[in-house]
């Protein structure tokens, strides 16, 4: 029997493996051995019938818990079995919580401890509640949102959208014992990061990994977050490429538009918030990240999230209250969503990288920036690209426009613009600069209704 996540192989007993009957205790349960080598070889015990006499009153009183200890032998060498069950309650060593995890045995403390107890009791985090706030401290457009979203979906009956925010707050399971629950707040407070640390989402433009551009953060309620961040990256973060169907002009945007919201959807989604860590996209000219500091189910595998699964959201009651607006998919088929979208483009199948510290999604297009159609090997590496055949929507940012933006952080003229950047053409400035900017996104007009007024000046765009 091999070594794994619940069993032990030990040669001889120390008090200090008591840690390890507590981790198992407190995960999945498992078994240790007494008297077994590194290759699950027994090697004997000298102490056995001490050990079977001792072993189950240490461990009921240092733990409060009763495991099995039992006589084995082999090849004529004894040894003992420890079986440890799982425990519905949390177990602890003199004050001290041990949890086994793969491998490895680890002490529980601070969040890690904090998310143990509430699983132990079936408490998810969304669901804690939150003094001090009240229902008339939440956003009336985020609900608004939220009754227009779900009429539109029909998850709910049109007449409970009717009811008092407190009664659909209720219904939702959003409040209760009469205080608002910390998904509540998330969902639809303006300012939900005022009091959840981490609640919002960072945007970045990167040249390189090291080379960051610029960068927005969105803020507000989660109901109304995934569609400021959606615009913000289709005006701001991506260009679009035009085609025609007849005399109908047909924008092509590098990412697939279901793909991208669904996956931003599931980060808020399964979020661990009380990590305080936003979540964070990383856009490049030929590739985008999508970061949030999330975990799969302790059992879970890639290979599991990959085929079919059931839903099992790390914020069940924010990821409710989406799938009730109509935002996400119920009976766990976000990733196939996704997939879909992204063979429907032509694109890869997306590139998910999950450890200890989040989970990253990676999509990579299929067109640079520059209009370069990008070639890959089989092994999804990049291998080459071939030059444009139609020019893109918008010209690349570069450095020279970003300085220039930041400049224009107030309201700036143009030769005020013009002046900084050392040019003295006017025409080649508006043309190269202004124009450029402006179909970006990046800048915009003081007075748009007069365009060519004297006293135009121009703003960045935030």
């Amino acid at each position: 029997m091999p070594e794994k996540q619940n069993t032990e192989w030990k040669e001889t007993w120390k008090d200090e493996y008591l840690q390890w009957i507590c981790g198992f205790a407190n995960a999945q349960g498992g078994k240790i051995y007494i008297g077994v080598d590194d290759s699950g070889n027994a090697v004997g015990i000298k102490n056995s019938k001490k050990l079977l006499e001792d072993l189950p009153n240490k461990i009921k009183d240092t733990m409060g818990i009763i495991a099995d200890v039992n006589y084995r032998e082999q090849n004529g060498k004894e040894y003992i079995e420890i079986v440890v069950p799982e425990y519905p309650q949390g177990v602890s060593l003199k004050g001290v919580y041990y949890y086994r995890s793969g491998g490895t045995n680890q002490i529980l403390n601070g969040i890690a401890l904090q998310e143990f107890f509430n699983r132990k009791t079936g408490v998810t985090w969304d669901a804690s509640l939150i003094p001090n706030v009240k229902v008339g401290d939440l956003s009336e457009n985020a609900l608004k949102v939220f009754k227009e979203k779900a009429a539109k979906k029909k998850r709910i009956d049109t007449a409970v959208l009717e009811d008092e925010n407190f009664v659909i707050l209720q219904n939702l399971r959003l409040i209760q014992n009469g205080y608002l629950t910390q998904a509540s707040v998330l969902l639809f407070h303006d300012e939900p990061d005022k009091y959840i640390n981490g609640a919002y989402i960072k945007i970045g433009f990167f040249e390189s990994d090291s080379e960051l551009r610029f960068q927005d953060e969105i803020h507000g309620s989660l109901i109304e977050q995934v569609d400021k961040t959606m615009e913000v990256l289709y005006r701001k973060y991506m260009k679009a490429w035009i085609s025609y169907d007849g005399i109908q002009r047909v924008e092509t945007y590098p990412y697939p538009d279901a793909a991208l919201r669904e996956a931003i959807f599931n980060a808020v989604a399964h979020k661990k918030y009380i990590s305080g860590i936003p979540i964070q996209i990383s856009v490049y000219s030929d590739k985008i990240y999508i970061y949030n500091d999330g975990q799969l189910p302790e059992t879970w595998t890639l290979e599991k999230l990959f085929s079919k699964h059931p839903s099992h959201p790390y914020n069940p009651l924010i990821a409710n209250t989406f799938f009730v607006a109509g935002y996400i998919e119920s009976w766990g088929r976000g990733i196939d969503k996704i997939c879909n979208a992204c063979e429907t483009a032509g694109l890869q199948k997306p590139i998910y990288d999950i450890d200890a510290n989040g989970i990253m999604l990676q999509i990579k297009a299929n067109v640079d920036w520059d209009g370069n159609k990008i070639e890959y090997d089989n092994d999804g590496n990049r291998k080459g690209i071939t030059p444009p055949v139609t020019p893109p929507v918008t010209p690349p940012v570069n450095a020279k426009l970003v300085r220039l933006m930041k400049f224009c952080e107030k309201p700036k003229t143009r030769q005020e613009m013009q002046d900084f950047m050392g040019l003295k053409d006017k025409k080649n400035f508006i043309k190269n600069y202004i124009q450029p900017m402006i179909k970006l996104g990046m800048i915009k007009m003081t007075n748009e209704d007069k365009p060519n007024s004297q006293n135009q000046q121009y703003v960045a765009v935030r």
